[in-house]
C-alpha cells in the first residue's frame, strides 16, 4: 500500500523532468545569429560569434556584427575579456535579447575571444 502512494507521489516528478527535456518551442535553444536576435522575443538567450565593430555613444554600448547583420550590444566592464581586443578580433557573446519599444539589443553576460 505504501509503495503505491510513493509511486503516485513520485510519478509527476519524473514526467515533468521528461517533458522539460523534450521541449522544442521558442526559447529552447539559444539564438546564434544577429538576424535571428533582431527578430527574437525579449529575454531570448543568445550565443553570437562575430566582431565588436565600434563603441557607441553610451559607455557600455557597442555595435556587434556577424555575417547576417549588426546589432547594438551592452557589455558591462566586468563582462569584458581580460585581454584587449579590437574590431578584427573574433569574439563570442553570450547573453540575452532586450526588446525595447522601438529596437532590440543584446545584453552580454560573457564576452570571450575565440581567435
Amino acid at each position: 500500500m505504501k509503495a503505491r502512494y510513493l509511486a503516485l507521489i513520485l510519478a509527476p516528478l519524473f514526467s515533468t523532468a521528461a517533458l522539460a527535456n523534450t521541449y522544442t518551442g521558442p526559447g529552447a535553444q539559444p539564438v546564434t545569429t544577429v538576424a535571428a536576435a533582431n527578430e527574437a522575443a525579449d529575454d531570448t538567450r543568445v550565443v553570437l560569434q562575430g566582431f565588436v565593430t565600434k563603441k557607441l555613444d553610451n559607455d557600455d554600448k557597442y555595435e556587434f556584427k556577424d555575417n547576417t547583420g549588426t546589432i547594438k550590444v551592452e557589455i558591462d566592464d566586468e563582462d569584458m575579456p581580460a585581454a584587449g581586443f579590437n574590431d578584427k578580433t573574433k569574439v563570442k557573446l553570450t547573453g540575452e535579447v532586450e526588446k525595447n519599444l522601438m529596437s532590440r539589443e543584446v545584453d552580454a553576460d560573457i564576452v570571450e575571444i575565440i581567435n
